[in-house]
C-alpha cells in the first residue's frame, strides 16, 4: 500500500554523518532520520537497515490491512505490528535476511468487524513493500485480535 503519487517516485537521499551513520531524507516536508549499524559495526544511534525493512514491511502491511477495512466502514483501530527479521548466513557464508515474520494484532475483538474473512483473504496482496520484499525473502504472516484470537 503506498499513496505516492504515480509522477513522483519514492525517494530516499543518504548522507554519510560518520562512520556507518547516514542521514536519510525523505524529502520536505518529511523530517530526517538517522540510519545506522549495530554494535560493534556502528554506534546503533539509529535504527539499522535491517530494522527499516522490517519497518517497511510492518507498516504497510497494518496499512493495508487498515485500508481493507476501511473499505467497508470498519474501525479496527488501534492495530499493532511487529515483524521480526531472522538474519544468517547464505551458502556463500555472507549474512542475509532470511526470512520475516509480520505479526499484526486489530485493536478489537473479531467479532465486532463485518466481513473480516474476506479482508483477510486479500488485504496482504495489496501491500506494496510487502509482496515486492516476499519475492524475494520468504514472509509469514499472522493476524490475531484484541482478545488474542488467531485469525490468520
Amino acid at each position: 500500500m503506498s499513496n505516492d503519487s504515480p509522477n513522483t517516485a519514492p525517494h530516499a537521499v543518504l548522507r554519510q554523518r560518520q562512520d556507518y551513520q547516514f542521514e536519510i531524507d525523505f524529502g520536505a516536508p518529511r523530517p530526517t532520520l538517522l540510519g545506522d549499524e549495530t554494535p560493534p559495526l556502528g554506534q546503533g544511534a539509529g535504527p539499522s537497515p535491517v530494522q527499516l525493512l522490517c519497518a517497511a514491511v510492518g507498516n504497510c502491511m497494518a496499512d493495508s490491512l487498515l485500508f481493507a477495512l476501511r473499505k467497508f466502514k470498519q474501525q479496527p483501530e488501534p492495530i499493532r505490528c511487529e515483524v521480526r527479521a531472522e538474519v544468517g548466513r547464505n551458502e556463500q557464508n555472507r549474512l542475509r535476511v532470511l526470512r520475516l515474520d509480520v505479526a499484526l494484532t486489530l485493536g478489537v475483538p473479531a467479532a465486532q468487524l463485518e466481513h473480516l474473512d474476506r479482508v483477510l483473504a486479500q488485504f496482504e496482496d495489496f501491500c506494496t513493500v510487502g509482496m515486492s520484499v516476499a519475492q524475494g525473502i520468504p514472509l509469514r504472516l499472522s493476524v490475531k485480535d484484541a482478545a488474542g484470537q488467531q485469525l490468520k
